[in-house]
């Protein structure tokens, strides 16, 4: 074997594990849509669990901004439909190729 050789960034399935988890977490984000009053205060509980999962799924900068702005998205009113894990997933595998 040629020593030489590096290893590709990512394989397809730690690719398919995160689409997977992207996909659930922002369902959890649009629970809150579900059920009127409680779906407000678990937002005040989502926002800072999805903020930090974005980081540690999504490493470096980008992860680091995914997390900031799924934190502010979760605490704003009318933004839960916005999958940002799932954006996130798209704009690392998809637009720039990793």
């Amino acid at each position: 074997m040629n020593q030489n050789q590096t290893p590709p960034a990512i394989d397809s399935k730690e690719k398919q594990q995160k689409l997977i988890l992207s996909l659930f977490f922002d369902a959890i984000g649009m629970i809150s849509y579900s059920t009127p009053v409680f779906g407000e205060f678990s937002d005040l509980i989502w926002a800072p669990i999805s903020g930090v999962l974005l980081i540690l799924m999504f490493k470096g900068t980008i992860g680091k901004i995914a997390g900031l702005f799924g934190t502010i998205e979760e605490l704003s009113p009318f933004t839960d439909v916005i999958p940002t894990f799932t954006i996130t997933w798209f704009y690392i595998y998809v637009l720039k190729k990793e």
